[in-house]
């Protein structure tokens, strides 16, 4: 059948009908040139397709394989894509890393898979600790503004970046006042900037976390994560055992500038008090607690969401 095709194919261009016979089922395979159609209907493949697969009972099933098999592919290429049976999804390479096919939106997804934030399609894994699901990494939505300018209630979400380095937001995500990012409410719990189903976290959810780590005076080795690339040295006790992976973003000060990168990783909480001031949490590259602190408004922290199920 190989050398019928490949004689037929060096003396014509024109287009063949193989009919391909298999457990007394009939399926017409046409190659025109270098289009492809597997059909019932003997139809040709779309001028727009290379490939078309046409059926009204049956669909396209991928390669399915475990994780450790997955992982055994030597050199994928970037696209190539199957089922992970041990997922029960689809992945693709990305050429750096297997992916879900995919996203979820913010509001479906499961605790421990990615989801798309449809706002600006930026991706954001998810972990599970306790009882609670949060965000893997810090939230990055908005326009960037310079730090010297305060955010305002513009119908804009606005963002600092460190340094006002846009890659620096691409790495540690933007750095947020507490008005701006609860969008001027003071409601604790507030979705504020969060994705749809997600919410800033409040003091007290901040420290049913750290209670569920072991308590303040350990739980920031277990939300740090491991290494000096976006800590320096000495990362005191950083093991990231809770998967929380907390990176040293720094923080925009009440004055404008910027500071402590690498250093310090302070996030807001939805809770005020008093007026001028909302509680946050600080991680330090220096020790393994978390300290429970109150930070004036103006200041630019990150955020992590969280959700309820």
């Amino acid at each position: 059948m190989r050398q019928l095709l490949h004689s037929l194919r060096q003396k014509s261009g024109m287009l063949w009908a193989i009919f391909c016979i298999c457990h007394f089922s009939i399926v017409n395979c046409q190659f025109a040139r270098a289009q492809v159609s597997v059909n019932s209907d003997g139809s040709n493949a779309d001028p727009s397709a290379m490939f078309e697969v046409k059926s009204t009972d049956k669909g396209l099933l991928p390669p399915r394989m475990t994780t450790a098999q997955r992982d055994a592919i030597a050199n994928p290429a970037e696209g190539l894509y199957l089922f992970n049976l041990d997922k029960n999804m689809m992945e693709f390479f990305n050429g750096t890393e297997w992916r879900q096919f995919f996203y979820p939106s913010s509001s479906e997804v499961t605790c421990g898979n990615d989801f798309i934030d449809f706002r600006d399609n930026q991706v954001y894994p998810t972990i599970q600790i306790g009882a609670q699901c949060w965000m893997k990494k810090n939230l990055n939505v908005g326009t960037m503004i310079p730090g010297a300018n305060s955010q305002t209630n513009n119908s804009i979400i606005e963002k600092y970046c460190y340094d006002d380095n846009a890659t620096n937001c691409a790495i540690y995500g933007g750095l947020y006042q507490w008005d701006e990012l609860m969008q001027y409410t003071t409601t604790e719990g507030a979705q504020g900037i969060c994705p749809t189903g997600w919410h800033i976290p409040s003091d007290a959810e901040w420290t049913i976390q750290t209670n569920y780590l072991g308590g303040e005076s350990v739980a920031g080795g277990k939300m740090k994560e491991t290494g000096t690339t976006h800590w320096l040295s000495p990362n005191t006790s950083a093991t990231n055992l809770s998967g929380f992976t907390a990176l040293g973003a720094g923080y925009r000060n009440d004055g404008g500038d910027f500071s402590n990168l690498a250093y310090n990783a302070v996030f807001w909480s939805s809770t005020e008090f008093p007026t001028t001031i909302g509680f946050g949490r600080n991680l330090g590259n220096d020790r393994a607690n978390v300290y429970r602190l109150g930070y004036y408004k103006i200041k630019g922290l990150s955020l992590r969401c969280t959700r309820t199920y």
